[in-house]
């Protein structure tokens, strides 16, 4: 009889903080996310830094992995050297099998080192859900098979290349995952307990899902965001990036309601499908042993402060969702303390009883599921690329922006501007905490190594240099 206990793990792709019923959004609907907020702990307060790339998930995904800060990983994420020791890697040492599902965004060698088991793999950032490029898993870890696909045919005849081996035509993204971690979970006899890591491709967008899901939402009943807008107030060189284009400029209310109504279907899904895999476990007896983590790779805008995207250092661009639940953990607790996605790595390692690598920077959050009152992190350092850094304390958030041709600075106080709508940066009262605030900020580049970073050191020139590029 096996020991330790089980590790489940959910990590879905572009879902903000505030889009679970249960922990106060009246418009979605989430019941399996519900229960697990009922059987577990949920830190609202949790965080990703940031992202050096665009394409903010593939260096979100590489901290979750590695434990690892942002300005230290190589290739922003894309891939991960060997020194940098994976969860998986950690995970077997210590006796468990590795299965892993769905999208991974770092590259092949990092998940052949990852996973003993897998299947449905997912080798790149995006894709059509109906018809993802997926691999079998390899236990000799050698995804060398490449197919080509037409994304846009109708107005281009440019085909991109992906690691793959089949196409399941007309399964969803999220359909093909849980099932097949479903069906890993029902057949598994072995000894040894397991860590699944199910990584959806939802609820990023193309936002298409079953029609009996965006059904249930009408988006003339979608509430508008405290601080939509119609278009950001100042550019700082996002407008053309991707996730900008997928709305026109100016942003309209009827748009972004639907915007918001299909990410709601996409995340009602995802919740239906991963509460198949839950069953799974229930119907194997292996629920009560094993710890469940849900958690997303990084926020989205869909209109607030006139953004579509995650690329900006505002809360609904870095807060994520966080839940822990299973064995040993307190039921229906929140957690207000603030939290990185990389602490997550050191906090599995202490629950079951493992040691840390050397290589992870992560701070375990057992002591807070512990102690309601204890503090994890008091002070919270953000970054985009080359244009953008932001640190936050318990009540104040600074951000500064740089993007070679203007600079512009905005304070905003948490407590009475949660949506950040004021901005309280030239009124003379606040000197002192902006003062504090860059110092701490200072302090951070310095402790991460952000400067040593090309992105950063394009960054920390312009700031010292003010408006020159």
């Amino acid at each position: 009889m096996q020991e330790k206990p089980n590790v489940l793990f959910f990590f879905t792709d572009d879902q903000r903080f505030d889009t679970i019923a249960a922990l106060g959004n009246p418009e979605v609907k989430t019941p399996n996310l519900d229960e697990l907020v009922g059987n577990g702990i949920s830190f609202t307060q949790a965080h990703i830094p940031g992202g050096t790339v665009g394409a903010v998930c593939m260096p979100s995904r590489a901290m979750l992995h590695t434990g690892k800060t942002l300005f230290r990983l190589k290739d922003d994420g894309m891939t991960i050297p060997t020194d940098h020791v994976l969860l998986g890697e950690t995970l077997q040492k210590a006796g468990y099998r590795t299965f892993g599902t769905g999208k991974w965004h770092n590259g092949t060698d990092s998940y052949a080192r990852s996973f003993t088991d897998g299947g449905e793999i997912f080798f790149g950032g995006m894709n059509d859900h109906w018809n993802v490029p997926a691999c079998d898993f390899d236990p000799d870890g050698q995804y060398t098979e490449k197919r080509k696909v037409i994304h846009n045919p109708y107005y281009s005849n440019k085909a991109a290349e992906y690691t793959c081996d089949h196409i399941n035509a007309g399964k969803h993204s999220s359909e093909l995952f849980c099932e097949a971690a479903a069906d890993w979970i029902k057949e598994y006899n072995g000894e040894n307990p397991f860590f699944m890591y199910v990584s959806f491709m939802a609820p990023h967008d193309p936002r298409s899902m079953p029609e009996q899901f965006l059904d249930m939402y009408d988006p003339g009943d979608i509430s508008l965001p405290e601080n939509f807008m119609q278009e950001h107030p100042f550019d700082y060189g996002v407008y053309s990036i991707r996730d900008e284009v997928l709305a026109s400029y100016p942003r309209t209310e009827d748009e972004v309601r639907r915007h918001i109504a299909e990410y709601y279907g996409m995340i009602t899904h995802l919740d239906n499908e991963l509460g198949k895999v839950i069953d799974s476990l229930k119907e194997k007896g292996a629920y009560e042993n094993t710890i469940i983590i849900f958690a997303g790779d990084n926020g989205l805008a869909l209109g607030q402060h006139g953004l579509m995207g995650k690329q900006s250092n505002y809360e609904h661009s870095v807060r994520v969702p966080l839940i822990f639940s299973g064995p040993g953990i307190p039921r229906n607790e929140k957690r207000d303390t603030y939290a990185y996605l990389l602490d997550i790595y050191p906090t599995i390692c202490e629950m079951l009883g493992l040691s840390v690598p050397a290589s992870v920077e992560g701070k375990s959050l057992v002591p807070a599921i512990g102690d309601r009152e204890a503090k994890h992190r008091e002070i919270l350092y953000f970054a985009f690329s080359e244009v953008v850094r932001g640190i936050k304390d318990s009540r104040y958030k600074l951000i500064e922006y740089r993007d070679g041709k203007k600079a512009v600075s905005q304070l905003f106080d948490l407590m009475k501007d949660p949506g950040e709508k004021e901005n309280l940066y030239e009124h003379e009262e606040y000197a002192e905490i902006i003062n504090r605030l860059k110092a701490d900020m200072i302090n951070y580049k310095e402790k991460w190594d952000d400067e040593k970073h090309p992105k950063g050191k394009i960054f920390w020139e312009r700031y010292k240099n003010g408006k020159q590029a």
